[in-house]
Formats: structure tokens, C-alpha cells, sequence
């Protein structure tokens, strides 16, 4: 398979730089061609946005929302073939992006109902005989910047919002996700979709990513990415004084205190860490625990770790495939010997059987470093997670909060009185109790404080803020 652009409803392929797909669970394995686009192409998925924006924005939401359940019944029809691609591409066993690709199918549905729903209110007027209300609007043309790290379900939880408000959108995936962007466009093409209306245009961040944000005529931008990235971002967007959102980084903490269900804790706490290989924004990478349960904890996770099976991404039975790429192996490398040099080794899973063909890295648990360390404070975004010991709820939540990053954090317990000081307590924009921090609900706001976000939200009734400009009207109607 071989990459290529989506504008306007016709299917260009770029004459620049050809990139080797490798599969990253067996580095042999050729998945497809990369081929990257310069800035002509952002231009020409510019132009085609603009043109199609007004007649989009004229559809009814019914008429929107209708398409959208027609993207979503493409989906899911060709639901196994795109996961089994974006395993292959990105690493993810194969189970869990089945999984993410019916997230995106309920995502679209979810989303097209949203066309036949209020988009407004009704505002008492101080006047007499005034009409005065609010309605949502569309923005415009705007641009959607995705990771690799869930090529489908981050895309679609842009895209759908966007497109139900009324707006055109032009993708930009990164390059590690670009076939299964490919071939998410393609079954998104079989669709009623009108031309123009999404576009997809595929590149380096550098090039295509800053022609967008610098040049090209949009009217917002989503992205999710890096921390150092989102920042750019922002202060590119304000000085053009267009909107933006940016999701970043998390270093997210799972609090476990004296009193929690151990047995049931730990294997939420290790698919929080380890699901996905550690790749995601809002895995556990900080254990907390009150210190009377300590021990206890450590004995039944050296347990359940030696029974984690890392495997291809395509075995059925394993727990977690590689990391995604090569320089995402190299990076996670470093705080690997990191740890190796100067925490303790608490508990790792067995090596991988095929372990010299791909990018695979074991599932480690460390402690023996202060809460200022770097493997405390920085996003490792890998299957490393560090145990924090602390002598009570105060501290815990000390602890939960001394970080940069504040997406998302869960507490183990099975006192109501605890879960609620928590949920208070917690600085972070996701806070779950008896959960993992990883789990959010695609119904729910998808969002961080502190440096994890630009402070708005994804996902649910949330996203359409974003997406839309508030109009106030009034008309006097006897005068």
C-alpha cells in the first residue's frame, strides 16, 4: 500500500520523498510506502475546504448527520481490514485496535446525532416584544493535526465534531499513522461525503504542519501531540488570532491507598501503564501508594507481571506489542537505562519470544528515585511505570499533583469519603475512582490542566464548543 492525498475528492500522489513502512514487530516486514507532500498540496486542500465550506454549512444537520451515519456504517464494514492495517503500521496488538476502531464507529454515530439536537437558546430580552436567542455557527475551515499513537479513534474525534458544525476540515496525520489515514479517507470516499468537505493531505510536521499553521487561510486548529509542538502551536494560532486546541503531554498518577481491593487494583493498574505498550497520553506511569500496603502491592504485581506476555502485534494473546517505531524505541531506550542505572528494579514481564525482530521493550516497574526525578517528571510515553511511596492521603495527593502535566489520575479505595476529597483534590481534568487513568469514555470531556492542554475539551457535548462561534440575534418584532 502506498499513501497518498485526498483533495477536493480526488486522490493525488505526491512526487516527493518516498519513506519504507517497516512493521514494527518484525522489522523485515515492508507494511507500505510513505509519500510525503511539500506546501502546494496545503494550498490546494485549502482552496477545496474553502469551496465546499459555504454548501456544507447549508446542509441541514440532519442532512450533516446523515452522511456521518453513513461514514460510520463504512467504518464498521470494513472495520477488520483498517485495524489489522494500523496494527501492522503502529505496533498496537491487533485486539485493542479492533477496539479503537469501533470507538470511531460509535464516535461518527454519536456525532451525527448531534445534527438534530438544540444548537442554541432562547434569552429573555429586557425589552418588550424582542426575540432573542443563540445558535451555533461554524468556524470556518479548519485543521486537524493527529498522532500516531491512535491513528483512528484521535482523527475521528476531531473530524466528526468539526463536520457536524458545520465545518471542512483539512487532516494532516503524522507520518507514522499516514497509510491507515489513507485508508481511513478511502472508506470515508465511498460515502456521500462531498468533495472538499474533508481532505487529507500527508507530510512531515515541519513542512506541511507549519504551512498550516502559518500560512495557509483556516480559521482553527486541533492538534494532539508534544508538549514542545502544542506550544508552538499556540503561540502561532495567536498571533494570527485564530482558534486553537492543543492536547499534549500527561505523567498521569494512579493513587492506591491502605484500604483498596489489591486484587482488583492491580490489573487495572497494569493496563493503564502497559496497555498500548505505555504509547498513550493519559497512561499510568506514577504508582502511589500509602506505605501499610506497600509490600503487599509489590508482591502481587512482581506476579501479575511475570504472567504479561509481549508478543507481535498481531497475536491474539499478547498483552502488548512493540513501540511504534524506531525513534520511539531509541527515546523510551533512554529512560530505560535510565532506570537500569539508577532505580530499583521492582518487577518487569518476560522478554518477547520474538523479541530481536521488532521494537519491542519489557513492561518495567522501578522505584528508589525521588519524587523530582526525571522518571517521575517527564512523559516517558513507554511501558515504565515508578512506585511512590507515601504515608497517607495528604501526601499521596501531594505527590499525585507535583507535576507539569495534569490530564488525567485515578484513586484506589473503598472509602467514599476518600473518593470525593479526591475527585476534589486532583489536578487533573480526567479524575477517576477504582478505574484506570487510561479509560476515558469517547461521551465524556476529553482534556487536561496544567501543560497537558490549551484548556478546552474533546469529546462529547464539549468538542462542540470548539468546533462552533456563539451568534447572539435579537429581532424587534412589533415596534
Amino acid at each position: 500500500m502506498q499513501s497518498k492525498n485526498w483533495i477536493g475528492g480526488e486522490w493525488i500522489i505526491p512526487s516527493g520523498q518516498e519513506v519504507t513502512v517497516k512493521n514494527p514487530s518484525r522489522i523485515t516486514e515492508e507494511v507500505g510506502v510513505l509519500r510525503l507532500s511539500d506546501s502546494s498540496h496545503v494550498f490546494a486542500a485549502e482552496q477545496a475546504a474553502r469551496l465546499a465550506q459555504k454548501s456544507w454549512a447549508e446542509l441541514t444537520g440532519a442532512a450533516r448527520g446523515e452522511i456521518l451515519f453513513q461514514m460510520a456504517s463504512a467504518l464498521e464494514t470494513h472495520a477488520d481490514d483498517l485495524a489489522r492495517l494500523a496494527s501492522q503500521e503502529m505496533g498496537k496488538q491487533i485486539g485493542e485496535m479492533r477496539g479503537e476502531v469501533a470507538r470511531g464507529v460509535n464516535l461518527l454515530r454519536y456525532y451525527a446525532g448531534e445534527g438534530m439536537r438544540s444548537n442554541g437558546n432562547l434569552i429573555p430580552s429586557a425589552d418588550t416584544n424582542v426575540l432573542q436567542y443563540s445558535r451555533r455557527v461554524p468556524l470556518g475551515v479548519v485543521a486537524v493535526i493527529t498522532p500516531w499513537n491512535f491513528p483512528v479513534a484521535i482523527p475521528i474525534w476531531k473530524i466528526a465534531p468539526a463536520l457536524i458544525c458545520g465545518n471542512t476540515v483539512i487532516w494532516k496525520p503524522a507520518e507514522h499513522g499516514a497509510l491507515t489515514a489513507t485508508r481511513l479517507a478511502e472508506i470515508f470516499a465511498e460515502t456521500k461525503l462531498p468533495a472538499g468537505v474533508l481532505n487529507l493531505v500527508i507530510g512531515k510536521g515541519r513542512q506541511i504542519g507549519n504551512t498550516l499553521i502559518e500560512e495557509a487561510k483556516i480559521d482553527a486548529v486541533s492538534f494532539t501531540g508534544s508538549t514542545d509542538t502544542g506550544k508552538q502551536i499556540a503561540v502561532g494560532c495567536a498571533g494570527r488570532n485564530i482558534k486553537y486546541q492543543t492536547e499534549m503531554g500527561g505523567k498521569n498518577a494512579a493513587v492506591v491507598l491502605a484500604d483498596a481491593d489489591l486484587d482488583k487494583a492491580v490489573p487495572i493498574l497494569l493496563s493503564g501503564a502497559f496497555r498500548s505498550a505505555g504509547q498513550k497520553c493519559t497512561a499510568t506511569s506514577r504508582i502511589i501508594v500509602e506505605k501499610a500496603i506497600y509490600q503487599p502491592l509489590v508482591e502481587r504485581l512482581q506476579t501479575a507481571m511475570a504472567a504479561l506476555r509481549v508478543g507481535e502485534a498481531s497475536d491474539h494473546g499478547a498483552y502488548l506489542g512493540p513501540v511504534a517505531s524506531a525513534a520511539q524505541y531509541e527515546t523510551v531506550g533512554k529512560y530505560v537505562s535510565l532506570a537500569n542505572e539508577q532505580a530499583r528494579l521492582v518487577a518487569e514481564s518476560p522478554a518477547a519470544a520474538v523479541a530481536d525482530q521488532g521494537y519491542f521493550i519489557r513492561p518495567m516497574i522501578v522505584e528508589g528515585v525521588d519524587a523530582s526525578h526525571a522518571l517521575v517528571q517527564e512523559e516517558v510515553f513507554g511501558p515504565l511505570a515508578v512506585l511512590l511511596a507515601a504515608d497517607g492521603f495528604e501526601e499521596a495527593v501531594e505527590l499525585c499533583n507535583q507535576s507539569v502535566y495534569g490530564l488525567s489520575a485515578s484513586l484506589f479505595t473503598r472509602d467514599l469519603a476518600s473518593a470525593h476529597r479526591f475527585l476534589d483534590l486532583a489536578q487533573a481534568g480526567m479524575v477517576r475512582v477504582n478505574q484506570e487513568t487510561a479509560g476515558v469514555e469517547y461521551q465524556a470531556p476529553f482534556g487536561g490542566m496544567k501543560l497537558s492542554s490549551s484548556h478546552t475539551r474533546e469529546q462529547g457535548q464539549a468538542a462542540l464548543d470548539f468546533y462552533s462561534e456563539i451568534k447572539t440575534c435579537a429581532i424587534k418584532y412589533a415596534w
